[in-house]
């Protein structure tokens, strides 16, 4: 690829954040909990494709839309200063071009499944990952906004693969919601000066100094509630162990953000990709050796 066709096409990568792929991963992995538990380690391909592109694009549409949303403070903040449009490298125009295009690929996942459940769950998905860029402006918790928006796959999945929700499926819906507020929190603090400055919410902003100990609530609020998954579940010790595993990851970060030194809080944000692996492992090899 020569240097003209890269800098035409780069702003776009850049909007999707597919040169980024940190928050694609941390949508994926609960998709795929849910996918596995739903069918007892054995989904179908057809499953698996459909809800993992539905991943990738969705997160590559709600990047764009929070980035047409956002292009008028993104430019005040030092970690959003150079992305394409606070640097004008494509118009407004053909953001809107990429989200429309973005969305209407999703809509095609639609006609692919099989209940109506699901589809309902799906608008829904769309709705709350749209709209998650305007709650930064209206209200002190846009990171519980956004685990919802990030935990629909999980009813989805066990949605269209049995036919309803049953309560494990909300057990880690829960669990999903909580670990996505704490990490997202943690991510938060890395922007808290500016986001003050310039008038953006957040939970960082809101917990203040009771930012870690309420971090750290909502990390221990998780672990019990994959801990009540797996026990409702009947999960064996491969997923225990898996756990352990995440539960000496939060204690870690704990560490990492003492300071709250904005380095070492993205490295803590960047961990909770190996949380969302270990638990998928843990689920996938208790349905292996089960």
């Amino acid at each position: 690829m020569n240097v003209i066709q890269k800098n035409k096409i780069w702003p776009y990568v850049q909007l999707m954040r597919l040169d980024r792929p940190i928050g694609t991963l941390l949508l994926l992995w609960p998709t795929w909990w849910a996918l596995w538990t739903a069918s007892e380690g054995v989904p179908n391909w057809q499953h698996w494709l459909i809800f993992t592109v539905g991943v990738f694009l969705m997160r590559a549409a709600g990047c764009v839309i929070n980035d047409i949303l956002d292009r008028k403070f993104d430019g005040y903040v030092k970690r959003t200063l150079n992305r394409p449009l606070p640097q004008n490298m494509i118009s407004v125009n053909q953001a809107w071009g990429l989200f429309t295009s973005l969305l209407v690929l999703a809509s095609c996942l639609l006609f692919f499944l099989n209940n109506l459940l699901t589809i309902y769950l799906a608008l829904a998905a769309a709705f709350f990952a749209v709209t998650y860029p305007l709650m930064k402006r209206l209200i002190y918790l846009p990171q519980v906004y956004l685990g919802i928006a990030f935990s629909f796959s999980i009813p989805m999945a066990y949605a269209e693969i049995t036919n309803g929700i049953p309560k494990t499926a909300w057990l880690l819906f829960i669990a999903n919601i909580l670990w996505t507020t704490a990490y997202d929190t943690i991510y938060a603090m890395i922007d808290r000066k500016d986001d003050m400055r310039i008038g953006i919410k957040s939970t960082a902003i809101l917990f203040g100094d009771l930012d870690k100990i309420i971090i750290g609530i909502l990390q221990t609020m998780t672990v019990f509630a994959l801990l009540l998954f797996g026990i409702q579940s009947q999960m064996t010790i491969a997923y225990y162990t898996a756990i352990i595993f995440a539960l000496c990851l939060f204690i870690h970060q704990q560490f990492q953000i003492a300071k709250r030194d904005e380095k070492r809080c993205f490295i803590a944000f960047l961990q909770n990709n190996w949380i969302g692996i270990m638990i998928f492992l843990g689920i996938f090899f208790h349905y292996l050796l089960k």
